[in-house]
């Protein structure tokens, strides 16, 4: 089912694409309107959803490409899946992934509270030689079968 960016989500990505001196260009809003309707997704998912739901015509490089440049500028994150495919995400505020190994899917773990205990636990660690710059967490997690 096809979201449709809110006015307000919209002004927020044009002001973000303006801080970093980027244009609001009709492919980069076509691939945000993609990511928020997909959450995370590959350069191929994006350009298949495009294909579905755009009018606006964007190559997959091209996909690929602002897809990158957002993440670079911290605009969506990116994560590397166990079949060696960049992922990108919209949702940029620290959290923890579930990676479905099988299906090379990711979704969210919308539990704060289990992010704050984990960090409280890690934030107290210390190694030797290094200062923690940031904390990734992902649980690699495979679907249950059930028996018949």
């Amino acid at each position: 089912m096809k979201q449709e960016l809110s006015y307000k989500a919209l002004d927020k990505f044009r002001s973000q694409l303006s801080h970093n001196g980027l244009k609001a260009t009709a492919q980069r809003i076509a691939v945000h309107e993609a990511m928020v309707n997909l959450g995370h997704a590959s350069a191929d998912m994006v350009s298949e959803w495009l294909a579905e739901n755009s009018a606006t015509k964007v190559t997959v490089a091209s996909v690929y490409n602002i897809l990158s440049q957002l993440a670079l500028l911290g605009i969506y994150g990116n994560r590397l899946s166990a079949n060696n495919k960049m992922y990108f995400d919209v949702n940029t505020k620290k959290h923890i992934h579930m990676y479905d190994c099988e299906n090379h899917v990711f979704k969210d773990v919308a539990d704060d509270k289990l992010y704050e205990d984990l960090m409280e636990r890690i934030g107290t660690r210390r190694f030797r030689g290094y200062t923690i710059e940031s904390v990734d967490i992902q649980f690699v997690v495979r679907p249950t079968r059930r028996r018949l």
